[in-house]
C-alpha cells in the first residue's frame, strides 16, 4: 500500500538500453550486488559496473574505461621509454604510477604524463641535464593567423620539447627541421647563447617580436622570421663539423 511495485523485466530493459547507449553489451546483473551489472566492452573484456555509472555514460557525462586495456596501454608507454609498469602510485595520486627502470632495476614514482613524453630522469642512473647529451634544433612554425617563424634552441628531446612544452594550441603547425647532437646540455646552452647573440647582432630585422606569437608559443624570445633560416643552417653545419672532428 505504501510502495509502487516495478516490473523486473522493464527494469532490465532499461539497464540494457543504457548499456547500448554507453557503447556496451548487456551481460546480466551481478547476483552479489543489487547496484551492479556485467557488461561486455568493444575490446570483448567483461566489466563490472554500477548501474548509475552506466546511466551517466549513456547520457554522455562520463566514459567507461576497461582497466585491462588501460593497463596494457600504460605498459606500452612505459616500455617505449625503457621502463616497466609496476602498478598504481603508492601515495594514491591519480596522476602518478609506480615504474621500474629496465636498465638498472630502480623503482620510481613517475607522473604518467612525463612517462608519455619522456621528460624525466631515472633518479638512480640518470644524468642531469647539464651532463646528459643534448641537441641544438631548428623548428618551423606556422601560426594560426598565417605567420611563418623559425625557432632555434636546445633540448635533450626536441620533439617532446616542441609538442609538450612549446606549443600552446593545436592550431599551430609545427615541425622539427633539423637537429645537431651535442655532447652535453652544458655545452649546448653555451653554443645556443652564442648563436642567438650573433643573430641579434648581424640580423636584427629577423628577430620576431614576442607579441606576434605570444598567444601560441610558451616562449618570449629566440624566435625568428624564415629569411634567416639558411644562415642558421650554415651555423649549425659549422658546429656539426667541429663536433665531429
Amino acid at each position: 500500500m505504501n510502495g509502487q511495485p516495478q516490473c523486473p523485466h522493464c527494469i532490465q530493459d532499461r539497464w540494457q538500453a543504457d548499456a547500448e547507449a554507453a557503447g556496451l553489451q548487456w551481460a546480466g546483473r551481478d547476483p552479489q550486488s543489487r547496484h551492479h551489472g556485467f557488461y561486455i566492452a568493444d575490446c570483448r573484456h567483461r566489466l563490472r559496473r554500477q548501474f548509475e555509472l552506466i546511466k551517466r555514460a549513456a547520457a554522455g557525462t562520463c566514459d567507461v574505461r576497461c582497466e585491462l586495456c588501460q593497463q596494457q596501454k600504460e605498459q606500452e608507454e612505459a616500455s617505449a621509454q625503457g621502463w616497466e609498469l609496476i602498478g598504481p602510485d603508492p601515495n594514491r595520486s591519480q596522476n602518478y604510477r609506480l615504474y621500474q627502470h629496465q636498465a638498472c632495476g630502480h623503482v620510481q614514482r613517475i607522473a604518467r604524463a612525463n612517462m608519455q613524453t619522456g621528460r624525466f630522469q631515472c633518479s638512480s642512473c640518470g644524468e642531469g641535464w647539464s651532463s646528459a647529451p643534448s641537441f641544438l634544433y631548428v623548428m618551423k612554425l606556422k601560426l594560426a593567423k598565417g605567420a611563418k617563424l623559425i625557432k632555434l634552441g636546445y633540448s635533450r628531446d626536441p620533439v617532446s620539447r616542441l609538442y609538450h612544452q612549446l606549443l600552446k594550441t593545436k592550431e599551430t603547425e609545427a615541425q622539427v627541421l633539423r637537429t645537431v647532437p651535442i655532447s652535453s646540455g652544458h655545452t649546448a646552452v653555451q653554443i645556443e647563447k652564442g648563436l642567438h647573440a650573433r643573430l641579434k647582432a648581424e640580423h636584427p630585422d629577423s628577430v620576431a617580436p614576442p607579441d606576434l606569437y605570444a598567444d601560441e608559443l610558451r616562449v618570449k624570445s629566440e624566435v625568428y622570421f624564415p629569411d634567416v633560416c639558411q644562415v642558421i643552417f650554415a651555423m649549425l653545419d659549422a658546429i656539426k663539423a667541429e663536433e665531429d672532428s
